[in-house]
């Protein structure tokens, strides 16, 4: 399943949180949105005029995605598989 050409809301480590569709994106979350807005544009009037962005991965905190586009039963096998495992003692353990 891909994401593309689905509405998201990306909010930056600077607080601007912007809307659009999404375009691409990389595996360094590198973003590209089309027919963006910014969700508090009182904040940002600047941003209006904006259309198109291309955000970079590392000032991104947040991508929010659309509810019908996360399977949550996925999800939730995924976690309760994961929480069902033995814990090993890992990298940071200290054995005497």
């Amino acid at each position: 399943m891909t994401l593309i050409g689905h509405q998201v809301t990306v909010e930056l480590k600077n607080d601007l949180a912007i809307t659009g569709t999404l375009t691409s994106v990389d595996q360094f979350l590198n973003i590209k949105l089309d027919d963006v807005r910014v969700v508090d544009d009182a904040k940002y009037p600047h941003m209006m005029a904006v259309k198109n962005c291309f955000i970079r991965g590392s000032v991104v905190r947040y991508v929010q995605l659309p509810a019908s586009a996360v399977d949550t039963a996925l999800l939730q096998d995924a976690a309760r598989r994961e929480a069902q495992q033995p814990t090993t003692g890992g990298p940071h353990s200290i054995s005497r």
